[in-house]
């Protein structure tokens, strides 16, 4: 067995494991921090695959962790970018309601924002044909929010773990995490010893796992989303410039199928939200879990039955969008004209690691942070994780009192 002791040890190598590193290095250098990943590099999975929306901030609950850290994360992470010379596409972002409940919820959206902090305004129809050209609204107002833009995730945690490396942060990848042998000692698959002052469980798709360990997150599960996307063969068409998305159901964690223009000039239409048959199920067989996954189905059948937010109409849905003619006619519905034969299917697909409450029987919607003694442990950094990095890391290291700790 090989013995290492760092101050800090990581586990995982995401935007949020990154940033917790990057904050706590700014505010001393001398600590030694040690990231642990089960991959061979940073950013493989949610992180790395998520579609590069910095999001404004307007659809959550005030007062929620994710509205106390999106609008500042979001400001913080592209003063980073631009200082590290890493692209933005400043291109704002339209929602447009389709039916009178999608309209009434525009004001609600509108109020949101608000009080989260977020540049948002109500637009008249002018306006959104001038920001849409050829897109439809149910009315004759749509909502903008000016300061999403897009980034690329893969340049920014590339850029990321160049800075961590010069910073001192050590890396150790091939490792997961396979015994807790003390509340500061755990030992990798690969038989290495690692003692601690303090850990970070950041591991995304596999942090309920690490915190059962720890014996924390015992009622808690992940259901693994899959994000199916297909991109336009040709722009030139309809031009569309802007992030384009539906009025979301506010009851479920998901946005709905929207368009996202790219760095290249390309626009993506997507995700879905289909169940995946494993945490790593991104292509046909690939990473399939058969016991997690009855335990999911079994889950989603319950969900199913009880139906709260319209739950089964948005499930049959979802699960249709995985045919490219269903898909096409849901983003048909925010621009018409949109042709079946202009839609290829893009490389791009992810898996959302969204957690289940097995003993209150609901979707959580909110970050979760669990703590025990020398640990914190974010349980669910589902969107929006990405946009809200260094923002969500100074809130994590707050709640750990790891100043204190070490």
């Amino acid at each position: 067995m090989i013995d290492q002791k760092e101050d800090i040890l990581i586990i995982g190598a995401g935007m949020v494991g990154l940033c917790l590193a990057y904050n706590i290095k700014k505010t001393n250098s001398k600590i030694s921090i040690l990231i642990l990943d089960k991959e061979k590099n940073v950013g493989l999975h949610t992180s790395g695959r998520n579609s590069g929306v910095l999001h404004a901030g307007i659809y959550y609950e005030p007062n929620s962790l994710k509205a106390k850290v999106c609008v500042k994360g979001s400001r913080r992470l592209k003063k980073w970018c631009k200082e590290e010379n890493i692209k933005i596409l400043n291109c704002g972002k339209v929602i447009a309601p389709q039916t009178t409940s999608e309209d009434d919820m525009l004001d609600l959206l509108f109020d949101r924002g608000k009080k989260n902090g977020a540049n948002v305004e109500i637009i008249s129809k002018t306006k959104f044909n001038e920001l849409i050209p050829g897109g439809k609204i149910f009315k004759d107002r749509a909502l903008w929010t000016p300061d999403t833009c897009v980034v690329n995730p893969q340049e920014i945690m590339k850029k990321m773990h160049q800075k961590l490396l010069m910073l001192g942060v050590k890396f150790k990848f091939n490792q997961k995490v396979n015994k807790v042998l003390s509340a500061n000692t755990i030992q990798t698959n690969q038989n290495i010893v690692i003692r601690y002052k303090y850990m970070f469980n950041s591991a995304g798709l596999n942090a309920v796992e690490i915190a059962n360990k720890f014996d924390l997150a015992r009622n808690k599960i992940v259901l693994p989303f899959k994000g199916l996307y297909w991109q336009l063969k040709n722009n030139l068409k309809y031009k569309i410039h802007r992030n384009l998305y539906p009025v979301p159901n506010l009851d479920l964690p998901f946005l709905g199928i929207h368009f996202t223009p790219t760095l290249d000039g390309n626009i993506i239409l997507g995700p879905t939200a289909i169940p995946a048959l494993g945490k790593e199920n991104y292509q046909g067989t690939e990473g399939i879990e058969l016991k997690e996954s009855l335990r999911f189905s079994k889950i989603l059948i319950s969900q199913f039955l009880k139906n709260e937010g319209n739950f089964r109409k948005y499930s049959l849905e979802q699960a249709n969008l995985g045919f490219k003619y269903n898909f096409w006619q849901s983003a048909k519905k925010l621009l018409p004209n949109l042709k079946l034969c202009d839609l290829e299917r893009s490389q791009k697909v992810g898996i959302r690691p969204q957690v289940f409450d097995t003993k209150e029987k609901i979707l959580i919607n909110d970050f979760i942070l669990e703590k025990r003694e020398n640990s914190t442990h974010i349980v669910n950094a589902i969107s929006p994780a990405f946009t809200a990095s260094f923002e969500l890391a100074d809130l994590i290291l707050k709640k750990s009192d790891l100043f204190e700790s070490i």
